[in-house]
């Protein structure tokens, strides 16, 4: 069994708000069917219509990526409280109860920080297909400072925890709160882990993430986003080997360990890079009539992974949770799960 506390994150914590849309939804509010953005003014209305248009099928699910994952980790790791995580939320309100409850629940150690200033944040999940359209509107979320960190208690489990987990988004939040998380990592020589998370944030919110880069031990992300990031940063070429190798060889802060570099790439072989060698680990494909939402998957597959390296498991394991968890995610409505796990 793990120990209570062994992985923290720090995340964007909202409740989604899952549907079976169309293209003519998409296209009013002028979306991709596989994106992930922030609300606009204009995606104000899109919350209460989406709910009112597509009834039948709307699911609440506790969300936010770095959450979504911690929840897989907790699930598969079975010992109470062996993540712990910290996110705003609104005080008091509905969404919010639903948040604590859901994530309590799970196992999950849900530290919050409240504000008054916003309620509850909320992601559109518009299911077409095999695709999955993010619309999240941060709200509460936006309001996280670096305060909650000055907090001796919630600092205290900082300090307990040996591995940590931030997902990208946070990056348009609080970047000084996963600085801080990450430079106490790297001074303990323990195992600091980001996700690139969507394009967008590997172009407009480039600074703060390679501010971060350095303290990274170990980068997740998808074929989209790497190839993003490798046109931001004037990599020079969209060869996602390539990209993940040079990203692995970037400037490092703790020389005692390499960056690792973890890109999957949907039911092609994902793949590892380190120490300027790649490894393959082939997907094991769902049939497209199984698939039933392919949100979350990706944040399954990161709490997969770390279910396993928080364990000590070799690397080949993690991939193998990793994949087993993505594949089982994408057989139901959003990022949920039986109430025991049969990965063996």
């Amino acid at each position: 069994m793990s120990r209570t506390g062994l992985l923290l994150g720090y995340g964007n914590p909202l409740l989604d708000i899952s549907v079976n849309g169309n293209q003519e939804f998409l296209d009013k509010y002028d979306l991709k069917a596989n994106n992930a953005i922030l609300a606009e003014d204009k995606h104000v209305p899109l919350y209460d219509e989406m709910v009112k248009t597509f009834k039948d099928s709307v699911e609440y699910v506790p969300g936010g990526a770095t959450l979504n994952a911690l929840r897989v980790a907790q699930w598969l790791l079975g010992n109470k409280e062996a993540t712990t995580f910290f996110g705003c939320i609104g005080k008091d309100d509905k969404f919010g109860s639903i948040l604590i409850d859901k994530s309590k629940e799970a196992g999950v150690n849900v530290q919050f920080q409240y504000t008054e200033k916003e309620a509850t944040g909320t992601c559109a999940v518009i299911c077409t297909g095999n695709d999955r359209s993010l619309v999240a509107n941060l709200a509460a979320a936006n309001c996280f400072t670096e305060s909650h960190l000055d907090n001796a208690d919630n600092w205290s489990l900082v300090e307990k925890a040996q591995y940590y987990y931030c997902a990208g988004f946070p990056l348009t939040v609080c970047p000084a709160a996963m600085l801080r998380i990450a430079k106490h990592a790297n001074e303990k020589n323990k195992t600091f882990c980001m996700n690139l998370s969507a394009p967008f944030l590997c172009s407009f919110f480039k600074q703060p993430m390679l501010e971060i880069l350095p303290y990274v031990d170990i980068l997740f992300g998808n074929e989209t986003e790497a190839e993003e990031f490798a046109k931001a940063n004037d990599l020079g070429t969209t060869n996602i080997k390539e990209i993940a190798l040079k990203i692995a060889a970037m400037e490092k802060t703790n020389k005692s360990r390499s960056r690792m570099v973890v890109f999957t790439q949907g039911d092609l072989a994902a793949i590892v890079a380190q120490d300027g060698k790649i490894t393959e680990y082939p997907a094991t494909s769902v049939n497209s009539t199984d698939v039933v939402d392919t949100n979350g998957a990706g944040d399954a597959f990161v709490g997969g992974f770390l279910a396993q390296l928080v364990q000590g498991k070799p690397i080949s394991e993690s991939m193998r949770c990793g994949h087993w968890a993505g594949n089982l995610i994408i057989q139901r409505p959003g990022c949920t799960f039986p109430e025991n796990p049969s990965f063996a």
